[in-house]
């Protein structure tokens, strides 16, 4: 459970009996009382699974490191251990022989908008973007995920992931909390959340924000309006955190408390944004403020700005091709992502889109051949870091998931062939150590109830 860092005022209640009667309360000397920073709890339970071992397989274990002819073994949930051909496999456990096949950590989207925006969809189910006003920092994206989303399967099974971020959209400059989801079946959005995930805080800058306002003839219609109504934000929330961390009773307020948590490093930024320009500016308004961007999303000029990123401890979530709709992207490249894992900065693949998310592994591949064209020379089980530990480190959930390593999580993927080529697909993939997916078994295949009963039902699409 968070610590719990909002405070608010006792309700009181006042009546007089006659001329100079006192109040039966003083407001003033009320005791603040304690608000649950956490009203909405993970319920998530893992579905069963057995102790498994695959041998004579390919590894990449997330962190950069490469195996041949390994072996893998997992049970109670966990990675038991990882190594080469020598590793103890436990008797009466289930064995797999992975030869010719590889295991890679379960690919970790950071920026999906899965069941805010469900696939396919249509205008009733729009429900990421709360446009408004500017700053909306009090919706939780969360109270909008609808769980039977077709988009959540197909992007396990076809997509082999099996963690995602669901973000607001990006029409405000504070567009709402966002959540950490398990990509599993479950009746209930709180049956899906990432147990102990921090939440994060959707901002946006540059075209979106000023566009939306701007064109209802209201502030922010320019970047330095953008910029303006971000620091007056700010300004309210260091003024509600002060009073709050001197035990001063205040009003309850959503939209400061969820900034107060970023104030407090409880609820991490995940920022919207292009142009390396304007990066520069959010990073020193973060520091102006004292709060930590956790990584750019888009960042289509992060390969300008790599250096500076290193340098702040900032990821950049990146397309490896996607960007031609907007002026903010002109200068994009397609050696991106390369440039900036080349500076030592934390490159990131993501998708923002519900086809996207099923071929992150593809866009890795794409970039990681870009890069190699102009000299970049980038092994594949390195290039591997941006698809699980890297986006698992800008989640804050990189000791519990995100490589192959003991006592982690058994997010795990196999893969018919090497998963940086077009022709792979996912073989079997396993959350918390349980198969949830495997391909020679069309009984196990996830079915939302959406698509019980309908054309197409548990095809992988």
């Amino acid at each position: 459970m968070r610590a719990s860092w909002v405070f608010i005022a006792a309700l009181v209640t006042g009546c007089t009996a006659g001329s100079g009667a006192k109040p039966a309360a003083v407001a003033d000397k009320a005791a603040p009382a304690k608000v649950n920073a956490d009203p909405y709890p993970s319920t998530y339970k893992p579905y069963a699974g057995v102790a498994t071992a695959i041998r004579n397989v390919t590894i990449y274990d997330g962190e950069g490191g490469r195996i041949e002819k390994g072996v893998v073994f997992f049970s109670g949930g966990k990675i038991v251990s990882v190594g080469g051909p020598e590793t103890a496999i436990p008797a009466d456990i289930t064995v797999l022989d992975g030869t010719g096949k590889w295991v890679t950590p379960g690919i970790i989207d950071v920026h999906s908008h899965l069941g805010d925006y469900p696939s396919p969809g249509v205008a009733a189910h729009s429900d990421g973007n709360e446009a408004t006003g500017p700053v909306r920092s009090e919706v939780w994206a969360e109270h909008s995920v609808w769980p039977q989303d077709p988009g959540f399967s197909r992007a396990l099974v076809n997509g082999g992931i099996t963690t995602l971020q669901i973000l607001p959209g990006s029409a405000n400059l504070f567009g709402g909390r966002s959540v950490v989801l398990k990509n599993v079946y479950a009746r209930t959005v709180q049956g899906m959340k990432f147990p102990g995930a921090p939440y994060g805080l959707k901002m946006a800058c540059g075209e979106n924000p000023k566009r939306v306002y701007g064109g209802r003839n209201q502030m922010p219609s320019t970047r330095m309006g953008n910029m303006a109504v971000n620091r007056q934000t700010w300004i309210r929330a260091t003024e509600y955190k002060r009073k709050l961390d001197k035990g001063e009773t205040v009003t309850r307020d959503l939209q400061l408390e969820t900034l107060a948590g970023v104030l407090s490093g409880e609820i991490i930024v995940q920022n919207h944004c292009y142009r390396a320009d304007e990066m520069a500016q959010v990073i020193d308004m973060s520091k102006e403020f004292g709060y930590k961007v956790s990584a750019f999303h888009h960042a289509v000029e992060a390969y300008k700005i790599a250096d500076l990123l290193k340098e702040n401890s900032i990821c950049a979530a990146m397309w490896a091709d996607w960007w031609g709709f907007k002026m903010e992207s002109y200068d994009a490249i397609n050696e991106n992502i390369p440039l900036v894992a080349q500076a030592g900065a934390c490159a990131i693949v993501h998708s923002d889109d519900p086809n996207g998310i099923q071929r992150l592994y593809q866009e890795a591949a794409k970039a990681l051949a870009d890069g190699r064209r102009m000299g970049i020379n980038i092994a594949d089980e390195v290039a591997w870091e941006w698809l699980s530990f890297n986006p698992a480190k800008a989640l804050g959930i990189a000791d519990k998931t995100g490589s192959l390593k003991p006592g982690k999580m058994a997010d795990v993927v196999l893969w018919n062939g090497n998963p940086l080529s077009v022709y792979t697909r996912p073989e079997k993939v396993w959350i918390d150590g349980a198969l949830l997916y495997d391909a020679n078994d069309p009984k196990r295949r996830p079915v939302s109830d959406f698509e019980l009963g309908q054309p197409g039902e548990g095809d992988t699409k």
